[in-house]
């Protein structure tokens, strides 16, 4: 289905995407086509875009650009034009913090992939599976704030990843402390992102800030909803955050220290068994399975397995003892669908189930 844009009858929610012509939006854009629920009725981007047709305006990347899309006219980013109530940002962070906010006082809901707001004691930080009862903040956010919309996160990409792996192991063993080096792709910086004699033959160990937001937003995400907030968890995390040549897909290589140890096989049935928490069940962007195992010794890998799950599955391998922790694995997902506007997408359909 391509008529996203057209009207007529169609009862589906009408949306826009902030920051729409860059990577992440695009990537909003090919996922909200044909979207059951919602449909894709504005794009707005820099006001060096504004006024042009889609089609003009993003360089497009996404496979084929469906024609009613195409032929939207861009917007720019203000509350006074963009009209949908429900608003997804692709906005790069320096945008976002003024922008999602107008848009928040406005009246809409912004499902930001952008870090801005993320640490933010009243923004819920939301990875449906996870942590869903996060929303909640929205009311003391609405509350602290006198605005009528609300602004509501998706994890880092490289999180995101770290976070639904361990999901099971915390849920069903209790996780102590955890050690991860992380291999991410070259889209996670971006279009044109690193440069190619950066990035061809070669791994950059460092991503800026990258280190720092898997060690903080996991305590967020896995902390415990209070009247005042979120009080974080109290797990100890160390990261290595490095840059490889791969188009699509980061990888986590993760050791795990346990509250309960446990035989991998036992640990491999509550990775493959999990399906999180039930909100998220039958949705249209949920993954039946959101976490994969896989048998064999050399998986998961990018090329093979980043789009399981239409990108919004975790794919895990190599579960072994670690003699130094308790667990090692290596867990795949695809950043920017599953870590990023895929990840915004499903917290909008859960926040219409609540």
């Amino acid at each position: 289905m391509t008529g996203s844009a057209n009207e007529g009858s169609d009862r589906r929610i009408p949306v826009a995407v902030l920051g729409a012509t860059g990577a992440v939006g695009q990537t909003f854009v090919r996922l909200l086509d044909g979207h059951p629920l919602f449909r894709l009725a504005e794009v707005a981007a820099s006001e060096r875009s504004a006024g042009q047709s889609y089609r003009e305006a993003a360089s497009w990347r996404e496979g084929t650009l469906p024609d009613a899309i195409g032929e939207l006219i861009v917007k720019t980013c203000d509350p006074e034009v963009v009209e949908s109530r429900i608003v997804f940002s692709a906005l790069d962070a320096s945008a976002a913090l003024s922008v999602e906010q107008a848009f928040a006082r406005a009246g809409a809901v912004v499902l930001s992939n952008a870090r801005s707001h993320r640490m933010d004691a009243d923004v819920p930080l939301v990875i449906p599976e996870v942590n869903p009862d996060h929303l909640a903040l929205i009311d003391l956010q609405r509350s602290e704030r006198g605005w009528p919309g609300a602004i509501v996160t998706n994890a880092n990409c490289a999180v995101t990843v770290v976070a639904l792996a361990l999901a099971a192991l915390r849920e069903t063993f209790g996780v102590r402390s955890v050690f991860v080096a992380t291999l991410q792709a070259l889209s996670g910086a971006g279009y044109p992102g690193v440069a190619s004699l950066d990035a061809i033959g070669n791994v950059v160990p460092y991503i800026g800030g990258e280190e720092e937001k898997i060690q903080i937003e996991l305590t967020k995400l896995y902390g415990t909803l209070t009247e005042s907030g979120i009080e974080h968890a109290s797990i100890p995390v160390t990261a290595h955050a490095n840059r490889v040549p791969v188009v699509n897909g980061h990888t986590a290589c993760l050791s795990v220290a346990l509250e309960r140890t446990a035989p991998v096989p036992e640990i491999e049935a509550a990775l493959s068994s999990w399906t999180g928490a039930d909100v998220c069940t039958g949705l249209p962007s949920a993954p039946e399975q959101p976490t994969i195992v896989l048998d064999e010794p050399n998986r998961p890998q990018p090329r093979l397995d980043v789009d399981a799950g239409n990108g919004m599955s975790v794919v895990i391998g190599r579960v072994r003892p670690d003699p130094i922790f308790d667990v090692r694995l290596v867990a795949l997902s695809h950043n920017t669908v599953r870590g990023a506007a895929g990840g915004s997408i499903l917290n909008a359909e859960v926040m219409g189930r609540l």
